[in-house]
């Protein structure tokens, strides 16, 4: 194995867009691509542009109250649903059926969807 082998990692996290974080195509040659849209391009300059006149850091960013607790709302039902299921397993000690299993994962996996699906809408993009 080479040197440079050796310090790739083995799972490499693929690139997204830098404005609304979607995983871009993988490409071959050519300048990697930062935006997956010339609107996310443009909508990252005027946000750039606005944090400029806010003097905000690179690292400082503003979300309305409402987005901000809708997110806080949905980790706390993530949160309880892996509570529920790290009691449930210690529970069963191994014993749980398919069907237990089953229920187990389903409710965690209706917990974290909302989550995973969370997209910025376009009001929410605008600064």
């Amino acid at each position: 194995m080479t040197k440079e082998a050796e310090q790739r990692p083995l799972a490499e996290e693929p690139s997204r867009c830098k404005w609304c974080r979607r995983v871009l195509p993988n490409q071959r040659i050519g300048r990697p691509r930062e935006f997956c849209s010339h609107a996310c391009r443009q909508w990252h300059w005027v946000g750039k542009q606005r944090a400029a006149e806010l003097q905000l850091s690179e690292h400082e960013l503003i979300v309305t109250k409402e987005t901000l607790d809708q997110l806080h709302d949905e980790l706390y039902v993530l949160a309880c649903a892996v509570n529920d299921a790290e009691k449930d397993l210690a529970a069963a000690h191994g014993k749980g059926s398919a069907k237990e299993l089953r229920e187990l994962l389903e409710w965690l996996l209706e917990a974290a969807r909302p989550l995973r699906d969370r997209e910025l809408n376009q009001s929410s993009l605008r600064p």
